[in-house]
């Protein structure tokens, strides 16, 4: 009789923890599941956090989340759900970045972690004990883990990109803005200076 394969079992293990800990929180965003806004609560924070257009960014990262967990989860398609979870995570890590590393001070410890556990488990592959195995690694080929991974990465590039030109935008208009209302300010203090009867 054939032992299990420690390195199979711990791979399905990690999977499936992994897989449920990003569905969970992508059903969150998706549904408001588990206390979680839905699409138009995400929406709404997806904006405040720089996100645009912020009701399509809630849906991918819904998407990223859930579906990549749930694939991991299986060990489907291993390679595309580990680089859609990563892309996700790399969104939220540019979030909590300003505020360091640790999770304790906001930082992006938490979403890093899953990231790069996602992404371990899409290059390594999901062992024995999945749907990959079963269907002969049809979906887990060399490309589609070099497809999945490159794509995953210029598409969040691009979201972070535009995330960071927009604070930055908006950063400018408020610097503007704040410069307009002093000068504003000083013109009307001027003015009713000048206005004021000389008592001398």
């Amino acid at each position: 009789m054939a032992h299990p394969n420690r390195r199979d079992l711990g791979l399905l293990v990690l999977r499936v923890g992994t897989g449920a800990v990003l569905a969970a929180h992508g059903t969150q965003k998706l549904f408001g599941w588990f206390g979680g806004g839905g699409i138009e609560g995400t929406a709404g924070a997806m904006s405040a956090m720089g996100f645009h257009p912020p009701r399509e960014s809630a849906i991918a990262a819904g998407l990223g989340e859930a579906g990549g967990g749930v694939l991991l989860a299986l060990g489907l398609a291993t390679p595309a759900a580990g680089a859609a979870a990563a892309g996700a995570m790399a969104g939220a890590v540019s979030v909590h970045a300003p505020a360091g590393f640790f999770a304790q001070a906001g930082g992006y410890e938490y979403p890093a972690f899953l990231g790069f556990t996602a992404a371990a488990i899409g290059i390594t592959g999901a062992g024995r004990y999945s749907l990959d195995h079963a269907t002969c690694h049809v979906l887990d080929r060399p490309w589609v883990v070099a497809t999945a991974f490159l794509g995953s990465a210029i598409a969040a590039a691009a979201v972070v990109g535009r995330r960071a030109q927009g604070r930055a935008a908006a950063a400018a208009d408020a610097v503007a803005d704040a410069g307009a209302d002093a000068g504003a300010d000083a013109g009307a203090d001027a003015g009713a200076d000048a206005g004021e009867p000389d008592d001398h």
